[in-house]
């Protein structure tokens, strides 16, 4: 392939001493050449600065700064970047050698392809969980959810449109599901290669895990943020809110018939009769 545009490859990291090396190694080894690696310290520990320390001369730039969140650090990754297609890489997870190739090829072929995703591998510790497949697709299929891996490429000139990724979300995270409705709300799509090339590792203290305890605060402040998307979309929107009802409701009737649930019940029960009694 004719390596024409430049391709900037950002990692934000965090004390990820452990796992920073294997994806910046996965970022060098990816055969299209014509690309940068940006690392972004996020007021990482001693441990991880002293990592970071000894693979500075493998890569293009190492960025330091105070603690502030992924969103920022992924911002000022790519405001001090040069290339033309953006790689954001989480330090813990790793790209087989021709996403990027691949992606890019996928990319110019197709004007309208904004994003590109790959089917994915999840790992944990003990090792392999799954095959991922992400849905890709226009707008619709990102309404809901996200419906493309958080490390995606896409275009400079749309991150540029966009005004970069939202830097509030941290604090509720999906950062990457608000940038990619942003993307795609002018039109295009996100595509996805029918190969596993990314590896995805999921960790019990990560910020993915926390963040399920706040879906219902997360998708408010995307639909307020993006109310003139939503309007347009009203129907869906409704039909998808009394869904959750739906599955809400069956949840909590499948954990009455539970039988710790009825031993609770029975356990408590001669309780409640003495209280109604004092009262």
């Amino acid at each position: 392939m004719n390596n024409s545009g430049k391709l900037s490859i950002i990692i934000p990291c965090y004390n990820d001493y452990l796992y920073i090396e294997e994806a910046v190694n996965s970022a060098l080894n990816q055969t299209y050449k014509n690309k940068e690696i940006i690392v972004v310290d996020d007021g990482s520990n001693i441990d991880t600065k002293m990592v970071l320390r000894r693979l500075e001369p493998k890569i293009s730039k190492l960025i330091t700064q105070e603690n502030q969140g992924q969103s920022i650090a992924r911002n000022n990754g790519i405001k001090q970047s040069n290339g033309e297609y953006i790689l954001n890489l989480d330090a813990d997870d790793y790209f087989e050698p021709t996403f990027c190739e691949k992606a890019i090829m996928a990319i110019e072929r197709d004007f309208n392809i904004k994003i590109v995703t790959c089917k994915t591998r999840r790992f944990h510790i003990k090792g392999e969980i799954d095959i991922f497949t992400s849905t890709g697709g226009n707008i619709n299929n990102f309404l809901f959810k996200n419906s493309a891996m958080g490390s995606s490429m896409f275009k400079r000139k749309d991150w540029e449109r966009c005004g970069g990724y939202e830097e509030i979300l941290p604090i509720l995270g999906l950062e990457d599901w608000e940038f990619y409705l942003n993307i795609l709300k002018t039109g295009g799509v996100a595509h996805v290669l029918p190969e596993v090339l990314f590896n995805y590792q999921v960790r019990e203290n990560s910020t993915t895990a926390q963040i399920k305890k706040l879906k219902l605060d997360k998708f408010k402040f995307i639909i307020l943020k993006h109310s003139e998307l939503y309007k347009e979309n009203f129907e869906e929107l409704v039909t998808n809110f009394i869904e959750r009802l739906k599955i809400e409701e069956r949840e909590k009737i499948k954990n009455t018939k539970r039988i710790d649930f009825k031993l609770g019940e029975a356990l408590l029960r001669p309780f409640r009769f003495i209280k109604s009694l004092i009262k």
